[in-house]
């Protein structure tokens, strides 16, 4: 979530690498956050390659701002 947050949307690969995890494994979230509606999945082509797309819905931004928040409440951060 931290990693789509930071962009409009970002390549399956790129957030792969990112997080440090394999396809299966951000596969498997990728389907429970779509399933929430908290992230939409596109696919298509760069060329003759085969791509996968990632991106926030406003749903999932909404919730994940919301969780930050309250991770900073929590750390005695504030609201800010």
């Amino acid at each position: 979530m931290a990693t789509l947050a930071a962009a409009e949307k970002a390549e399956f690969a790129f957030v792969r690498d990112t997080v440090e995890v394999r396809d299966s494994v951000l596969s498997r979230q990728v389907a429970t956050l779509e399933k929430a509606g908290y992230v939409t999945v596109t696919k298509g082509y760069v060329g003759k390659r085969p791509r996968t797309w990632l991106a926030l819905t406003a749903d999932g931004r909404a919730v994940f701002a919301d969780h930050c928040r309250a991770l900073r409440a929590i750390a005695g951060g504030g609201d800010g």
